[in-house]
């Protein structure tokens, strides 16, 4: 059973009930005095109700009259608040973003970033998913998340599907206990050799950033199976930790130990002649709809970039 009422004719009622007057609603309405009429006259006729007291020299509603202006004057302002949210939403001054990061990266840069969109932004409602690239790849495929930022390797069945992009570099630096006696060592530079003297601590060895430190080591001719491995933690806090405690060294990544270095809990040592680094890229879906929120997050994450 369709409504007996449309908009206009409750805009009439409205329009009518303020004016007190057919004459001045209809002009305020921009239609002609026998077309309201007409309009009222049809809507008592549909809902078998008289709405205006017409044997008074002025306009009254009616019992019924007052009830559909009660009821109207509180659909019309939902119409005119849908009308603005959906204005908010197309100018992206509200709207919901689902937003994908890579562990380490959801842990200590991604905060970062929505801190700063947050600010710019407050209307736009954020959620963040953390988890291994191969999973928020799936999720962008499946388009239950808007836009990602990784820094593993997409697995190959997921690139065809994905547009991805280069974003920032992230440094994979060595960090040792100010204990060490290599915190004392000029430039706080040493060579490959020293490696072999000492203490690893690291991801297991089916971690991402594991297998791709050691890839880059690789390639820098240097045995991974004799560096001395004391330790294997599950995250990057434990092993900031156990570095901190002067159990061992570690590669972390270096978004990851600004705190750590500020505070000057740990050192940073360097590597004479190699530089272990690795591309951030953010992943989106081309196929998946791109609301005004997405576009000026991705927006917000181009202008970093190009810091």
């Amino acid at each position: 059973m369709g409504l007996p009422f449309t908009l206009q004719q409750l805009r009439i009622i409205k329009a009518v009930a303020s004016e007190k007057n057919f004459t001045k609603a209809a002009q305020i309405l921009f239609i002609s005095q026998p077309s309201l009429s007409k309009q009222i006259k049809t809507l008592e006729n549909r809902l078998d109700l008289i709405l205006f007291d017409r044997t008074t020299k002025t306009i009254k509603l009616t019992e019924a009259g007052l009830l559909v202006l009660q009821y109207a004057e509180r659909i019309l302002s939902l119409c005119e608040e849908s009308c603005r949210a959906l204005n908010d939403l197309k100018t992206g001054e509200r709207g919901n973003l689902t937003v994908g990061a890579s562990q380490t990266i959801g842990t200590y840069l991604m905060p970062r970033i929505l801190a700063l969109f947050a600010q710019k932004y407050p209307q736009i409602n954020l959620k963040v998913h953390v988890d291994s690239t191969r999973k928020i790849a799936k999720t962008i495929v499946d388009c239950d998340i808007d836009i990602a930022v990784v820094g593993g390797e997409v697995p190959p069945e997921f690139r065809k599907k994905l547009e991805i992009e280069s974003f920032l570099e992230d440094e994979l630096t060595l960090i040792i206990p100010k204990s060490h006696p290599f915190a004392n060592k000029k430039g706080k530079i040493i060579n490959k050799d020293d490696l072999y003297h000492l203490s690893f601590i690291t991801l297991n060895s089916n971690s991402t950033i594991r297998k791709f430190i050691d890839n880059i080591l690789m390639h820098n001719h240097i045995e991974t199976k004799q560096l001395n491995s004391i330790m294997q933690l599950n995250s990057i806090e434990a092993i900031k930790t156990a570095v901190s405690l002067g159990l061992g060294v570690a590669f972390v990544s270096s978004s990851a130990i600004e705190k750590e270095i500020e505070l000057k809990t740990l050192e940073i040592i360097k590597i004479e002649n190699i530089k272990i680094t690795r591309t951030l890229s953010i992943m989106t879906n081309p196929k998946s709809y791109h609301s005004k929120s997405f576009e000026l997050f991705y927006k917000e994450l181009l202008l970093l970039r190009n810091i």
